[in-house]
């Protein structure tokens, strides 16, 4: 493999522990953008919006911790994932 212009990369199966928690870390994100254009804007609504995606953005973080944590259950075909 040369890596030339041409050539396509291959996938690997490398896990990238950032990708895993940009979902989380993304709805923190636009929530607290959101949050504060509602609050510069005067608009309640998209402040409080804002505040409830953060929020949400916690608990997705803390939900994908814990899914990382436990253990896959096998699938019982002996191929145990």
């Amino acid at each position: 493999m040369n890596n030339g212009p041409n050539e396509i990369p291959h996938e690997t199966d490398e896990t990238h522990p950032i990708k895993d928690h940009i979902s989380g870390l993304g709805q923190k994100i636009i929530g607290g953008i959101e949050e504060i254009g509602g609050i510069l804007t005067g608009d309640p609504v998209t402040a409080a919006e804002g505040e409830f995606n953060v929020e949400v953005g916690e608990v997705r973080e803390k939900i994908e911790e814990e899914l990382e944590e436990k253990p896959e259950p096998s699938r019982g075909d002996g191929e145990g994932r």
